[in-house]
């Protein structure tokens, strides 16, 4: 059974986040540690694939892991930005976190993209 990425709840979450300043933590911390998850496990599972596939130990294999890498670490952060800062005060952060929430979507479709490459090799 395939299973969805990113999942659905997750959006509507995101969504929802947009609308209701109260869940941005949640939304943060969810969206950050399921990024970091995706990279690492597109790091540890397979061999790059697509443009990368034959290309290991070169530029293109250290971009690709470097990317995985710096999303990984993005994604820790942004959870830890929403567990720490975030709740503590809303409204003097809100803009901020609503700015990290949405730039975040771009690197989970970067890790989507990559992981389709890996899949298509």
């Amino acid at each position: 059974m395939a299973m969805a990425f990113p999942p659905p709840g997750l959006m509507e979450l995101v969504a929802e986040a947009g609308r209701n300043p109260a869940t941005l933590p949640v939304a943060l911390i969810t969206l950050g540690v399921v990024q970091s998850a995706a990279g690492f496990s597109l790091i540890v599972s397979r061999p790059p694939g697509g443009i990368f596939l034959r290309l290991h130990g070169s530029a293109p294999g250290y971009l690709y892991y470097g990317i995985l890498s710096t999303i990984v670490i993005l994604g820790l952060a942004e959870a830890s930005f929403g567990y720490w800062v975030v709740p503590r005060d809303l409204d003097g952060w809100r803009a901020i976190a609503k700015t990290t929430l949405w730039v975040s979507i771009l690197s989970l479709v970067l890790v989507s993209a990559l992981g389709l490459g890996v899949l298509l090799k």
